[in-house]
């Protein structure tokens, strides 16, 4: 890895860790939109999941009091069920077609959200939050990015900003666990993988800090727009990368 590529990992770094400060859950987002381009597929959710237990265990800590356990448990039991499935499915699908579904669906999903301001919450029970723990696991093990189904879904449900990361930050936390032992069992942790997690920690650590002085400066609105347009930046990233470099025959 030369200079410059080693200071775009190391700068995706900080950037994630510092969204994961401010929204709770972008992290692996922001940090895809570029990794997936200079590491491998494997690598990058190997990663992913290493950090993840900084981010979203720093998060859980911080909003332990306000945790209501009862809530949450239906998306971990789902989420417990859907990683292992996905992460059998990590190696057999095409690396060009995972980044761009995954860009086209964040991009959607965030512009129609940004245009429409306003929108009647969702009312779900039990049997609908553990459906959505199953999705939203399976595409954790499949991507490394846990936060995804269930983050659009606590925004869906209407919930305000703090509520919101009181369910999906342990939930990640959970599908996170559950994604690093069997990355482990299934040997994605490399002697090279585990030298890339030394090196962009400081930066992580450095962007979580940060991002979490921002978060307290944030209304439910804010909040909001806050997530949409991470998620559109980062489904752009994954995009617009992967049709140049197909136009180009890489």
């Amino acid at each position: 890895m030369d200079g410059m590529v080693l200071g775009l990992f190391l700068l995706a770094a900080f950037l994630g860790g510092l969204a994961s400060g401010v929204a709770g859950f972008a992290m692996g987002f922001v940090v895809s939109g570029i990794w997936l381009h200079i590491i491998t597929p494997i690598q990058t959710t190997t990663l992913i999941v290493g950090y993840g237990l900084w981010t979203q265990g720093y998060g859980v800590w911080k909003l332990r009091h306000a945790l209501n356990w009862r809530n949450v448990a239906p998306f971990i039991i789902g989420g417990a069920v859907g990683v292992p499935i996905g992460t059998m499915l990590l190696t057999s699908i095409n690396p060009a077609y995972l980044r761009t579904g995954v860009g086209v669906l964040l991009v959607l999903y965030s512009i129609y959200g940004l245009a429409q301001p306003a929108f009647k919450p969702i009312k779900a029970g039990v049997a609908a939050d553990a459906s959505i723990g199953v999705l939203n696991g399976l595409f954790a093990g499949v991507t490394g990015l846990p936060g995804l189904i269930v983050t659009i879904w606590a925004q869906l449900r209407g919930w305000p900003k703090d509520v919101q990361r009181t369910v999906f930050q342990p939930v990640m936390l959970a599908a996170i666990v559950v994604n690093a032992v069997a990355l482990s069992l299934a040997g994605a942790v490399t002697a090279e993988t585990v030298k890339l997690y030394l090196l962009g920690l400081p930066l992580l650590l450095a962007g979580l800090w940060s991002g979490f002085k921002l978060y307290g400066k944030l209304d439910d609105a804010a909040f909001r727009k806050v997530i949409l347009l991470l998620l559109l930046l980062s489904g752009l990233a994954l995009i617009v990368p992967t049709s140049i470099f197909r136009s180009a025959g890489w």
